[in-house]
């Protein structure tokens, strides 16, 4: 499994704007995507969210595709994403055929099943509206982007909550290694739906202004929608096909402590391993991170537990981190992949991203970067994805040395 694996292309679409430019003329201009809900129909418009500034209809006529996956709006984040990545890492569909295909989602066709269910369920019997419920399956989703890009040798689904894009990116890398395809298109999409927002809601971790990732005075989470997605390639291939090479992948680590259902240990014992086992693999030691992408949700639990986390591996002094789900919503099943992309933007430009609406200190010495910063010699980013259940992913992304 020593095989090394390079990120050849990359595409993104979430509340910052749709591609690789606009999302890093976003970062670099400290703008934050959330804002006002309008896409969904629902009675809870106090709390904001990380929209994608499109309705349905929009990117179907954009994307020039129509039923079903015009009535999807994960599928259709998911294809405006997919195709930058292949574009951007100039594969074509025969070399679509020898490579997988690897998305994480969990809310996958929510928004249609929320549009026929009741009509289903009052009425019992199979009815066309009936028919529209397949849909729902986190895998039709995946199927319906992976058939608007082409054929591949193989596509499959990871679904672990917030850790799902994530763990398509570890999958990917690991059939890389195996030998099994040389190419892998890996990340996750995810849209927001009244199940989404309801169900966090019943969880009382929303909050009802822009979210403070490791604010003392932090009260939630923003619920954020999007995609991205990454091409990761081997060695082999990459220098076969003489095509630029974004970052290399490496080092990853899937970890879970099975702790509860949705908190995380007071020691935030899965992030650690989690980090310290991504390190490991990538033979850095903890002084060789420039940047930690932190998962910084802005729950209590999370950040709390998060910093936890990172003080018992850098226990003089952390390393520059920030959440920029301040900028672009939790993305929940896509946040792993959209992260993803940011921490290549910025390892690629040279700046770290600002973690927006922080103020107070959770503790002495645990300070975000609150404004984005200039840093010319990143060289090793950690990003973090931490799902419920304890399913907490690590993944490190570092300057390409030939």
């Amino acid at each position: 499994m020593g095989k090394r694996v390079f990120v050849t292309g990359a595409g993104i679409i979430s509340a910052l704007g749709t591609g690789n430019d606009a999302t890093l003329k976003a970062l670099l201009e400290g703008k934050s995507g959330i804002g006002k809900i309008t896409c969904i129909d629902t009675e809870h418009t106090e709390f904001p969210v990380g929209e994608v500034a499109m309705s349905n209809s929009e990117m179907s006529r954009i994307l020039n595709v129509n039923y079903p996956v015009n009535g999807l709006r994960t599928v259709l984040l998911g294809i405006f994403a997919a195709r930058e990545a292949l574009v951007s890492a100039s594969l074509s569909p025969e070399l679509l055929r020898s490579a997988a295909f690897i998305s994480g989602t969990t809310v996958g066709g929510m928004d249609k099943t929320e549009r026929h269910f009741k009509t289903v369920f009052d009425t019992n019997v199979e009815t066309e509206d009936s028919l529209e419920m397949k849909f729902n399956d986190c895998g039709y989703s995946t199927e319906l982007i992976a058939d608007s890009l082409g054929k591949f040798r193989m596509v499959t689904t990871s679904s672990t909550a917030c850790s799902s894009a994530a763990n398509a990116i570890i999958l990917g890398a690991n059939l890389i290694k195996a030998g099994i395809v040389d190419i892998a298109v890996v990340g996750g999409a995810e849209a927001l739906t009244k199940f989404h927002l309801n169900g966090f809601n019943t969880l009382m971790i929303l909050d009802k202004e822009q979210c403070r990732p490791f604010d003392k005075n932090r009260s939630g989470i923003n619920l954020g929608e999007g995609a991205a997605y990454l091409v990761l390639e081997s060695e082999k291939s990459a220098k076969s096909r003489e095509v630029g090479i974004m970052a290399e992948l490496s080092g990853y680590a899937n970890t879970c402590d099975a702790f509860h259902q949705t908190a995380t240990s007071e020691n935030g014992e899965g992030a650690y391993k989690a980090m310290l086992k991504a390190m490991e693999m990538a033979r850095l030691t903890p002084a060789d991170i420039d940047y930690i992408n932190a998962h910084g949700t802005g729950t209590p639990n999370n950040d709390e537990t998060e910093l936890a986390a990172m003080e018992r591996i850098w226990t003089d002094k952390l390393p520059l981190f920030s959440s920029t789900k301040s900028l672009t919503g939790h993305t929940t099943s896509a946040s792993g992949s959209i992260e993803s992309v940011i921490c290549l933007l910025a390892l690629q430009n040279g700046f770290v991203p600002g973690n927006s609406g922080w103020r107070t200190p959770i503790k002495e010495n645990a300070n975000p970067v609150v404004e984005n910063t200039p840093l010319p010699e990143i060289r090793n980013i950690i990003n973090n994805s931490f799902g419920f259940g304890g399913n907490d992913s690590s993944i490190i992304f570092s300057k390409y040395i030939p």
